[in-house]
C-alpha cells in the first residue's frame, strides 16, 4: 500500500515481533530519537546524521517509501513541538500504526505493550508522554487517507486507551474545543471500541462530575459524551453507571439555566456548521437525547420534543418542569431504569448542592407516578418525606412536595393515606405562589379520581376555600378551580340527585353564579372549565338545562340565559336574594365582559322572580349600584345597565312599593303592571363559538 509514511515494502516484518524490535530498540537507545530499524533482520543502527527527530520518511525502510517517491501533497502533517520528545513519541505512535496495519488483534496488543515499553524507558512522566502521542495522532490523522490507513491510527489510539484511559482523556479533552472533525473522529474511534469505551466513558463522567466552576472543561467532557454517545452501541457500555450519567448531564443542565446569563458562559461553534454559536446547554441536551436514544427510548425523546420538554431543560426558570416532563416520559417508555435511578435518586434529596438536590427531587417527584417504582419504598416513608418538604422554607420544594403527594394518590392502595394527604393539600390552597396553589388542586382532583373517595369530607372542607378561588386573579388557579369542583360533582352525583351530600349541594348552589359569569370569562381555559362543570352540574342535579348552557357558552344567547334564569327561580326561590347578591358584586370587576355579564344576570333574574322573595333593601342596592354603571366606558355596559334597571323598577312596582324606591317619577310613571322581558343589545365582545373557530358562523 503507497501513501506517505503508511506505505510498506514487500516483505517488510510486521506485527509483534517489529513492534517488540521497535521496544527493544527504544530501551537501548534511552533518550534517543526513535527511528524504524531498516530493511532486514539485522540489529538496529545507530542513528545517522539523516535521521531527525520528528522526521520517520528520511531514508528507505520497511514502513516508509523512499523520499523522492512521496508526493508532495501526501506527506503527513508534522505535529507542532511544544516539548522535545513530542516528535520522536508521535513518529512512534505513527509507526506503530503503520506497522499494526495489517497486525490484526495481536498486532493490536502488542502495540500497546510496545507504547507502554516506550513510555517506561523514557523514565518521564507517563501522562505527559501519553499526551505526546495523542498530539501526534490528533495532527496526523486529518492528512491521512480514508480506509485501512485511517482506521490503524484509531487503532494506536484505541490500544493505548487500553492501557491509559484516564491520561488519554486528559490529553484529547484540551483539543476538543472548540470542536473539529478530528477531535469528534478520534472520540468516536473511541466510542465505536468496545474494549475501551467503557472506561473512556467512565473517566468522562468523573471529569464532568469534577469541574465545579470549570465549564470550559466541563463543556469539552460533554461535547465528548456527545460524539460518543452518537456511535451506535457504545450506550451499552454505559451498563453499570447509566442512572448516574443521565442525573449528571441532566444536573448539568440545572446548573448552567442558572448560570445562562453570565457573559463568561462560552459558546462554540464547529467551522462546519451553518448559524449561530452552540451553547453548553445544547451540547448537554445533545448528549441526553443521545444517551436516550442509544438506549432504545427514541420515545423518550419523542415526547420531550413534543412538550418542549428539552426547550424547558435548559431555561432557568423552567428547569425543573422539564424535569418533571422528563421523568414522567421515562415512566411511559423507559421503564427498565426507573429502579437504578430511584435508587441513584435518594443519596441525592439531601445533597448540599442546591442544583443536585432540586433536580434529585422533581426527578423522584415524577417517578412517583410509577407504581411499582414508588412500591420501592415504604409509603410511610414517602409520604414523611413529601410532608417534611412542606415545611421547607423554600416555595419550590413545597410545590414538589404536593405534586409528588398527587401522584401518590394516583397510585392503588394509597387512599387509605388521605388522612395524611388531606392537610398539606388542604393547607396549600391558600399559599401565595400559584404553582402551589395549582399543584394542591391537581393532587385534590387525583384524590377524588380514587375509588371510596371521601366527597362529603372533602365538600365539607372545600366549601369557604374553594369559594375564593373561583374568582382568583390568577387564570391558571382559577380555571382548576372550577376544574376541581366539577370533578367533585361528578364524583358525588349519586348522592346528589337522591336529595343527599347536604355539603356538596350547597357547595353547589353557592357556586352557580360564579359558574355562569365565568362562561364569559376572558380566559379561555376558565371558560371552558366553567362549562364543563356546569355540565356536570346539570347531569348530577337533573337540570335538563345543557343545551343552553352550551348555547350561552359559545353564543352568548340572551334567550338560552332566559331560560337558565327562570328554571333556577322556579326550582331555588329562597336561593334568589343570594343569587342577585352575588352577581352584583361583579358589577365592579374590571373586566368588560364580565360587568355586561353581570347586568345581564341580574336582569333575568329579576325578571322571572316574584315580587315577595326581594326585600326592599336588595333592590335599592341592585338600583344604586346600575345607574352607576351609566357612566361606564364600555358603551355596551352602558345600554345593557339601562336595560336591567328597568326590570328592577318593574319589580318594585309591581311590589306595590314603589314609592320607597329612591327611582325617578318618570321610571314610575312608565312603569306598567305587566312586566315585559328585558331585550338586550347584541353584545360586542368576542363569542367562543366552536363553529366560529371553524370558519362557520354559528347557528342560522
Amino acid at each position: 500500500m503507497a501513501g506517505g509514511v503508511w506505505g510498506r515494502a514487500r516483505g517488510a516484518p510486521v506485527g509483534a515481533l517489529t513492534l517488540t524490535a521497535l521496544a527493544e530498540g527504544i530501551r537501548a537507545s534511552q533518550g534517543q530519537p526513535v527511528r524504524p530499524p531498516p530493511k532486514g533482520p539485522q540489529p538496529e543502527p545507530e542513528p545517522g546524521p539523516e535521521a531527525e527527530p520528528g522526521n520517520i520518511t528520511a531514508s528507505p525502510e520497511p514502513c516508509s517509501p523512499p523520499r523522492e517517491q512521496e508526493p508532495a501533497s501526501e506527506r503527513p502533517h508534522q505535529v507542532p513541538q511544544s516539548s522535545w520528545e513530542e516528535g520522536p513519541l508521535a513518529d512512534l505512535a505513527l509507526y506503530t500504526a503503520a506497522c499494526v496495519e495489517e497486525a490484526g488483534f495481536m498486532g493490536t496488543q502488542a502495540t500497546a505493550l510496545t507504547l507502554s515499553s516506550a513510555l517506561e524507558a523514557r523514565g518521564e512522566r507517563l501522562e505527559d508522554q501519553v499526551r505526546a502521542l495523542v498530539l501526534g495522532l490528533l495532527a496526523q490523522v486529518p492528512s491521512l487517507a480514508e480506509g485501512r490507513p485511517r482506521r490503524a491510527a484509531l487503532r494506536v489510539l484505541s490500544a493505548l486507551a487500553l492501557e491509559h484511559a484516564q491520561d488519554v482523556v486528559r490529553a484529547l479533552l484540551p483539543c476538543s474545543l472548540p470542536p473539529d472533525r478530528a477531535a469528534a473522529e478520534l472520540w468516536s474511534s473511541l466510542g465505536r471500541n468496545q474494549r475501551v469505551n467503557g472506561q473512556v466513558l467512565l473517566q468522562l463522567l468523573w471529569v464532568l462530575k469534577g469541574t465545579a466552576g470549570l465549564e470550559l472543561e466541563a463543556l469539552a467532557a460533554t461535547c465528548a459524551l456527545g460524539e460518543m454517545l452518537a456511535v451506535s452501541g457504545c450506550v451499552g457500555a454505559t451498563r453499570g453507571f447509566y442512572p448516574h450519567l443521565l442525573l449528571t448531564l441532566v444536573t448539568q443542565l440545572h446548573r448552567l439555566a442558572r448560570g445562562a446569563h453570565s457573559p463568561d458562559t462560552p459558546k462554540i461553534w464547529a467551522p462546519s456548521q451553518r448559524g449561530p454559536p452552540h451553547s453548553h446547554a445544547s451540547c448537554t441536551v445533545d448528549a441526553l437525547k443521545a444517551l436516550l436514544t442509544g438506549d432504545g427510548a427514541r420515545m423518550v425523546v419523542t415526547c420531550m420534543e413534543q412538550a418542549g420538554g428539552w426547550r424547558r431543560l435548559a431555561a432557568a426558570h423552567t428547569h425543573l418542569e422539564g424535569v418533571l416532563l422528563l421523568a414522567s416520559a421515562m415512566v411511559a417508555h423507559a421503564d427498565h431504569h426507573l429502579r437504578g435511578l430511584f435508587a441513584e435518586l435518594l443519596s441525592r434529596l439531601c445533597s448540599p448542592d442546591e442544583a443536585q438536590r432540586l433536580t434529585a427531587m422533581a426527578f423522584f417527584t415524577g417517578l412517583l407516578q410509577s407504581g411499582p417504582t414508588a412500591r420501592l419504598l415504604r409509603e410511610e416513608g414517602i409520604l414523611e418525606r413529601l410532608r417534611a418538604w412542606q415545611h421547607d422554607p423554600e416555595p419550590t420544594v413545597r410545590w414538589l412536595g404536593l405534586l409528588g403527594l398527587g401522584h401518590l394518590a394516583l397510585n392503588n392502595g394509597k387512599a387509605r393515606h388521605v388522612s395524611a394527604l388531606l392537610p398539606a393539600l388542604l393547607g396549600a390552597l391558600g399559599e401565595a405562589d400559584a404553582r402551589l396553589v395549582g399543584a394542591a388542586l391537581g393532587a385534590l382532583r387525583r384524590v377524588l379520581l380514587q375509588p371510596r373517595a371521601p366527597v362529603r369530607l372533602l365538600s365539607t372542607e372545600l366549601g369557604p376555600r374553594l369559594a375564593p378561588l373561583l374568582d382568583d386573579a390568577r387564570d391558571s388557579v382559577r380555571a382548576s378551580a372550577i376544574g376541581l369542583l366539577g370533578t367533585l360533582v361528578r364524583q358525588g352525583r349519586g348522592g346528589l340527585r337522591v336529595g343527599l351530600r347536604g355539603p356538596l349541594r350547597k357547595l353547589v348552589l353557592k357556586s352557580l353564579v360564579p359558574l355562569l359569569l365565568r362562561l364569559h370569562d376572558p380566559s379561555l381555559d376558565a371558560a371552558e372549565s366553567s362549562e364543563w362543570t356546569l355540565a356536570r352540574c346539570d347531569q348530577a342535579l337533573s337540570w335538563s338545562l345543557l343545551e343552553e348552557i352550551v348555547t350561552v357558552a359559545h353564543y352568548d344567547s340572551p334567550e338560552a340565559l332566559s331560560r337558565v334564569c327562570h328554571r333556577l327561580v322556579q326550582w331555588y326561590p329562597s336561593h334568589v336574594p343570594s343569587f342577585l347578591s352575588q352577581t352584583q358584586g361583579y358589577l365592579q370587576s374590571p373586566q368588560g365582559p364580565l360587568r355586561r355579564a353581570a347586568i345581564v344576570l341580574i336582569g333575568f333574574l329579576v325578571h322571572h322572580t316574584s315580587p315577595s322573595h326581594v326585600n326592599q333593601d336588595l333592590l335599592d342596592s341592585l338600583f344604586s349600584d346600575l345607574g352607576q354603571l351609566q357612566s361606564d366606558p364600555e358603551p355596551a355596559v352602558v345600554a345593557a345597565s339601562q336595560v336591567s334597571s328597568q326590570q328592577v323598577t318593574q319589580l318594585a312596582r309591581a311590589q306595590g312599593r314603589g314609592r320607597g324606591l329612591r327611582l325617578p317619577l318618570p321610571c314610575l310613571r312608565r312603569a306598567r303592571p305587566a312586566r315585559p322581558p328585558p331585550v338586550y343589545p347584541a353584545s360586542p365582545f368576542q363569542r367562543r363559538s366552536l363553529a366560529g373557530r371553524w370558519g362557520f358562523s354559528g347557528p342560522g
